[in-house]
């Protein structure tokens, strides 16, 4: 095959010298979505009359990270006012810790409850 058969080849039927066939040539760009922010939750713990204050204290600083002053503050709010926010995750962060806290409590035989809400 000559190379001039092959230049008409890729040049295609319509073109006789390979010019352009007036098809759009260009960058394909792709717009991407914005991305949404996660909603956040909040994980509160609840109060009962059961669940030894040192006990809440160590499961803040354990699951919450909480400092030994951050963790006293937040179970003097739970036994006071009935509930305490150990801190605001996304969902996942936050039903993970719910769970934690549950297991931890049910392993030591107290009824501390502890949920999440939407901020």
């Amino acid at each position: 095959m000559s190379t001039e058969r092959f230049k008409d080849l890729r040049a295609g039927p319509d073109s006789e010298d390979g010019a352009d066939d007036g098809a759009e040539r260009g960058v394909a760009t792709k717009v991407r979505p914005k991305t949404k922010k996660p909603s956040m939750w909040r994980v509160i713990l609840m109060n009962d009359d059961y669940t030894p204050m040192e006990f809440v204290v160590s499961i803040l600083m354990g699951i919450f990270k909480k400092t030994s002053d951050e963790a006293t503050a937040i179970m003097l709010s739970v036994h006071q006012t009935g509930i305490g926010t150990c801190g605001v995750y996304t969902f996942e962060v936050a039903e993970t810790k719910v769970a934690q806290v549950m297991d931890a409590a049910k392993r030591a035989q107290h009824p501390l409850q502890c949920t999440l809400e939407k901020e």
